[in-house]
């Protein structure tokens, strides 16, 4: 084309730019929050986030399921979703509208260690706030309607639970590991009996005997330039007592597992083209004497990935599964270690044998490439996966349940960077001997004599 000028690019370019020197990553510590401890009991934990202009407020109330009675099971659950319907000042219509206003998110959830309580607000909006959820846990009417509501929609859930094979697989890996007398062993929400029976009347109740200040903790993560957390918590929260009916939820005690845990149940499901696998052992809480590093590298590097132990071999070497997921989890407690994922239904059998060769495996040593590798990801991903107010509070909250501060997950990053293959097989041997609890949902008749067949433990099958 005319009127257009080549360009020299040797001209323009430096022949030997010199390559910039890329330092190693320092290690990552999480933030360290402002702590007090109000007169009721209530600890408040103030994480200053600059930049952060939407405060994450978290609750942590420790309430042991175990506390529910046996056949209210489920009202621990439906009391945490109705906290929000309606108080003594506003309606559940009303309420929403407050929320709403100055766009206030709020939820709450009860797990094994309590109940959570998650509120996100604006900066300019935090004392709004709070005063809202001081008004959930404190003046609550738990309105019949509500509540009939809430229980409705939790009886659906329970149906659509049961429809997934991964839910089923969990409902009854936990009915087969723990102790059948223990509250492990039944749904965290309950079952159709139980939550059917919930009324109104006992919402109010479980409520006032086990929703205290006494041994909560409330975090507040975000940019508090200007703002001084604990005088706007006091405001809200600092007359909230115990009522004259509280019950202390007492010391936590480890759910002993089943005599019989170590066998193999499938729960039928005749004409399923998958099939669920579930397999765990017990595994270690976070007060393990030798630190809790190891495990969730165990985890990262058995089932964390793509790359790891279980996914090269059943999914990219023999194309059985999308993928399966390996993982410690730790509870008040003790734990679990658990590997759990679906596989074509006719090559279950043999999945399950390799998976358990490869989980064996591990008991024979970890190599320095596997733990550099999963130190790598876990650390040098740490500062993006805390980055926001809400994962922050999200941590110190669920850390709180263990009676423990984020100074746990800096020392444990640490210390996960410090990691040899030697202390990381120990720690595998440890807990892992061998002896399985195995779940597996699909069709009995394509798989169950083949896995009986293996001979790794006795099988029973089960009506879905």
């Amino acid at each position: 084309m005319s009127g257009v000028v080549p360009v020299d690019h040797a001209a323009v370019v430096p022949e030997a730019l010199p390559r910039p020197e890329v330092a190693p990553a320092q290690p990552y510590a999480v933030p360290v929050p402002a702590r007090r401890v109000l007169d009721n009991g209530l600890t408040v934990l103030a994480y200053d986030l600059p930049g952060q202009y939407v405060h994450a407020v978290r609750l942590a109330l420790p309430m042991p399921l175990r506390l529910e009675p046996r056949d209210r099971e489920g009202v621990a659950t439906i009391m945490a979703r109705t906290l929000d319907e309606g108080t003594a000042r506003h309606t559940s219509a009303e309420f929403a509208r407050l929320l709403e206003r100055r766009g206030v998110a709020l939820g709450a959830g009860v797990g094994e260690s309590g109940l959570s309580v998650d509120l996100d607000v604006a900066k300019g909006n935090l004392g709004y706030a709070l005063d809202l959820l001081r008004q959930t846990l404190i003046e609550p009417i738990f309105p019949a309607q509500e509540v009939d509501r809430h229980v409705t929609t939790r009886l659906a859930e329970i149906e659509q639970e049961r429809s997934s094979a991964a839910h089923r697989a969990a409902i009854e890996f936990a009915a087969t590991y723990f102790d059948p007398q223990a509250r492990s062993s039944r749904p965290g929400g309950g079952t159709a009996a139980t939550v059917g029976a919930v009324t109104r009347e006992d919402i109010a109740a479980f409520h006032a005997r086990h929703v205290a200040p006494t041994g909560a903790t409330l975090v507040v993560a975000g940019d508090l330039t200007g703002l001084d957390v604990a005088a706007e918590v006091e405001a809200a929260l600092g007359g909230w007592t115990a009522g004259p009916g509280h019950v202390a939820p007492g010391e936590w005690l480890a759910t002993p597992p089943a005599t019989d845990r170590s066998r193999i149940v499938v729960v039928d499901r005749p004409g399923s083209v998958q099939a669920e696998i579930m397999v765990g052992c017990p595994g270690p809480d976070r007060h393990v004497p030798d630190g809790w590093a190891p495990y969730p590298m165990l985890g990262f590097l058995i089932g964390g990935s793509p790359t790891s132990r279980v996914d090269a071999l059943l999914r990219e070497e023999r194309g059985f599964t999308y993928g399966m997921r390996s993982s410690f989890r730790p509870r008040r407690r003790g734990g679990l270690f658990v590997t759990a994922g679906s596989v074509r239904s006719e090559v279950t059998a043999e999945a399950l044998a390799l998976l358990v060769e490869v989980l064996g495996g591990v008991r024979d040593g970890v190599r320095a490439d596997e733990v550099e590798q999963a130190a790598h990801f876990l650390v040098l991903t740490a500062p993006s996966r805390y980055a926001t107010a809400d994962a922050v509070a999200d941590e110190a909250a669920g850390l709180s349940f263990d009676g423990l501060g984020t100074e746990f997950t800096t020392r444990t990053l640490a210390e996960v960077g410090a990691m040899d293959p030697e202390r990381l097989a120990a720690a595998y041997r440890r807990f892992v001997d061998g002896a399985w609890t195995i779940v597996l949902v699909g069709d009995a008749a394509s798989f169950a004599d083949a896995v009986a067949a293996l001979g790794i433990g006795d099988v029973t099958v089960v009506a879905n």
